[in-house]
């Protein structure tokens, strides 16, 4: 295969599939809409997974499974929120198939296995879980109760693109129940501020944090939490989002407490989740036209080791060395890999690993024994030097650390050259189209201009920023009195 990449100028969305699929992290697969993500792609999920899960762990909440099916009339129960997926949900209404008579080794639907009730394979899992909630609190005693689960779930779109949008993806999803809307909405935030840490300081992605519109907000929820973030073409993309749900599933599936006093009332929810969504999100942000930009913290591997040899001699006089530093890196902490595979040459490889994004690469060869010195490049700025052995370990554990910032500031410097204040319909269109990012304007607050703007430019108002300043202005659409500005964006 060869490993040329369209370039970002050329074919932004092409490059991005060129990457994604070069790149080793996911392939197409036989089932329309869907992916399979490979051994590099999912070491880079599971190494997502794994910081956010102990972020999870750190604030008090626990991991559980519930089912992939969802009776049908469990998801109506809450109407906004059936309403809400309804279009994008995947239903079971048999449960076998049989031979088909007509028609050798084929299958058929047996139309006697009909189920009683259809079953839904989840968008989303408030229905199960709220109705399974009913059954296990009872008293105050029984709140808070603090849940994640990690899990699939099936969406069914039309226009899919690897990791930003396919019918099935991995996802986490908490789903929380408390005494008090204070509470709720106390861990509503906290867990948007887990997600901008986790973005931040190991994506090296930086985010705005803010409140969604009633137009974007989740189906069924009172108030929708969001980072967002910016990709190199402009265009937003939400990178997690948090609700407070108030009392609506709550009343939707009769879930009730006995407070202190002795009396019943409903009690307040949260939901909060980010998904793979998120690998597309660190391609888009960081990597450039030669390949993937790996922040080091999440790397599936943070440092390779290339010898250069001839001869089996050569190469054993190398290997001593190696070795010795694989191990001292390994004890760092370090994932590091030594790639002494025969079958490629040294040039191949090093191009190999500047597609997969690794971080750090050393070359070792038998002049740099003679010297005590490797070659050391780093992937995001390709810069090499010649460096001695000696504290080696030591200095490539500091260089990951100085080049996980040195992303994130050239990610935020972006993100900051891209935040446009306008005040005229006339600035507002011009940016959109023609310098694209973040547009902060006024807007008078109502769904009639938002979906106006949206119509006429394709930007929508991707969140209220929650450190917005209250002021006055005129709506840049509708010319209306306006006390807040939105912020907007043409997004994935």
């Amino acid at each position: 295969m060869s490993k040329e990449i369209t370039s970002r100028s050329t074919d932004y969305s092409q490059w991005y599939n060129d990457l994604v699929i070069k790149g080793g992290l996911a392939d197409y697969s036989a089932v329309r809409g869907c992916m399979v993500i490979k051994p590099y792609g999912f070491s880079l999920w599971e190494n997502m997974r794994d910081a956010l899960d102990k972020m999870f762990k750190d604030t008090g909440h626990v991991n559980a499974y519930f089912p992939l099916f969802v009776p049908k009339s469990l998801f109506e129960a809450e109407e906004k929120n059936a309403e809400g997926f309804a279009k994008e949900c995947a239903v079971v209404t048999h449960y076998r198939l049989k031979t088909d008579p007509s028609k050798k080794g084929a299958l058929m639907v047996d139309p006697d296995a009909k189920l009683e009730e259809e079953l839904v394979v989840r968008p989303t899992s408030e229905a199960i879980i709220w109705n399974t909630y009913k059954n296990w609190i009872q008293s105050y005693r029984d709140l808070p109760l603090l849940i994640n689960q990690w899990a699939n779930v099936v969406r069914w779109e039309m226009r899919t693109r690897l990791f930003l949008r396919t019918a099935e993806f991995l996802w986490q999803e908490g789903h929380t129940a408390h005494a008090t809307a204070k509470e709720a909405v106390e861990e509503t935030i906290q867990m948007l501020n887990v997600y901008a840490d986790f973005v931040e300081n190991w994506m090296a992605l930086p985010v705005i944090k803010g409140v969604k519109t009633e137009n974007e907000r989740f189906a069924g929820a009172v108030d929708t939490y969001c980072i967002e973030a910016l990709m190199q073409d402009g265009k937003a993309l939400q990178a997690g989002t948090s609700h407070f749900l108030g009392q609506n599933f709550a009343k939707a599936f009769d879930v009730k407490f006995s407070d202190k006093d002795n009396k019943l009332d409903y009690v307040w929810a949260t939901s909060w989740g980010v998904s793979t969504r998120l690998i597309g999100a660190l391609v888009m942000a960081h990597s450039d036209d030669q390949g993937l930009i790996i922040p080091p913290k999440i790397a599936p591997l943070q440092v390779v080791i290339v010898p250069i040899y001839k001869g089996e001699e050569q190469k054993a006089q190398i290997d001593v060395k190696v070795q010795e530093l694989v191990k001292q890196l390994k004890a760092a902490g370090v994932r590091v890999k030594y790639d002494d595979n025969d079958n490629a040459r040294p040039g191949w490889k090093f191009a190999e690993y500047e597609m997969k994004g690794v971080p750090v690469r050393v070359a070792i060869g038998l002049r740099d024994l003679e010297n005590n010195t490797v070659e050391l490049a780093r992937r995001d700025t390709k810069e090499k030097q010649s460096v001695s052995m000696d504290g080696l370990p030591e200095r490539i554990v500091l260089l990951l650390a100085e080049i996980q910032q040195s992303i994130y500031n050239k990610a935020l410097a972006f993100r900051n050259s891209h935040i446009t204040t306008v005040n005229t319909w006339d600035e507002f269109v011009n940016i959109i189209n023609e310098k694209g990012g973040f547009v902060s304007a006024f807007w008078d607050g109502t769904s009639e201009t938002e979906d106006a703007i949206k119509e006429k430019t394709k930007a929508t108002i991707r969140c209220i920023p929650l450190d917005n300043p209250q002021e006055e202005g005129t709506c840049v659409f509708s010319g209306k009195p306006a006390n807040q500005r939105a912020l907007f964006a043409q997004a994935y």
